[in-house]
């Protein structure tokens, strides 16, 4: 039987919201943004495993929100590092105590700060992890794309079809994806696929959803919660309540 796991990743201080409220803890139609974000994975049918990352500074902050809330799905909380690479590497040892680096284990990598994620997406990508290895959410490219030249000369024009802007949830076999984070932080890798696609493992990127926002500016957070309206009026499945 395969076990499920997902880290949800919450770093962020909200200073690009200009607020001094974190980001996943800003209020969306009643509930803390993060809280969308647990329920969409209880709300999955592989219910993983979650295991949430937040910075020690701010875990008083999430248990009074929860008692506030009612805030009943289950998880273990992890302290966040001082970089992304850290606080999934902290998830990942948290796993690893709960024998979670067993061969045949899934393990699914989110941002808090994304709470319209589809469940149905959710079980998608670790079906196609179980399948290939890995799986990872991404978007093709509608708008013209420029590169800059590597020794900043210039710009030239890359076809729009050939990029593709990633999304999370990003999950791999448990296995690779405790190897690819043994090895030492690389700044250029800006998502898990890059680490582990670092080892040599080559990614499988699955149609992401225009709708799996992530919550960064202030207009965010607005367009997310007229998606969760259409949501409800029954315009598209109710995934998040």
């Amino acid at each position: 039987m395969t076990i499920h796991y997902a880290i949800i990743v919450a770093g962020g201080t909200g200073s690009r919201m200009g607020s001094d409220v974190p980001k996943q803890f800003m209020p969306l139609n009643g509930l803390p943004v993060m809280m969308h974000t647990l329920l969409a994975f209880q709300r999955s049918k592989c219910t993983p495993h979650l295991v949430l990352v937040l910075h020690p500074s701010m875990q008083e902050q999430w248990r009074l929100l929860c008692n506030t809330h009612h805030f009943q799905v289950q998880h273990s909380l992890v302290a966040g590092g001082e970089s992304r690479f850290e606080s999934v590497r902290n998830g990942l040892e948290a796993i690893r105590l709960m024998g979670g680096a067993a061969s045949g284990a899934l393990i699914a990598v989110h941002d808090a700060v994304r709470p319209l994620i589809n469940p149905d997406l959710i079980d998608l990508l670790y079906a196609e992890a179980a399948r290939t290895g890995n799986a990872a959410l991404a978007v093709p490219s509608s708008n013209s794309v420029r590169i800059e030249q590597l020794d900043g000369s210039g710009t030239f024009s890359y076809p729009r079809e050939k990029v593709h802007l990633m999304q999370t949830p990003q999950t791999f076999r448990a296995t690779d994806l405790f190897q690819a984070y043994e090895r030492p932080e690389d700044s250029t890798c800006t998502d898990d696929a890059s680490v582990v696609e670092k080892t040599g493992i080559p990614i499988t990127l699955v149609p992401g959803d225009a709708c799996n926002i992530k919550i960064t500016f202030p207009e965010d957070l607005l367009i997310a919660e007229r998606l969760l309206t259409i949501r409800r009026s029954g315009s598209s499945p109710d995934y998040a309540q």
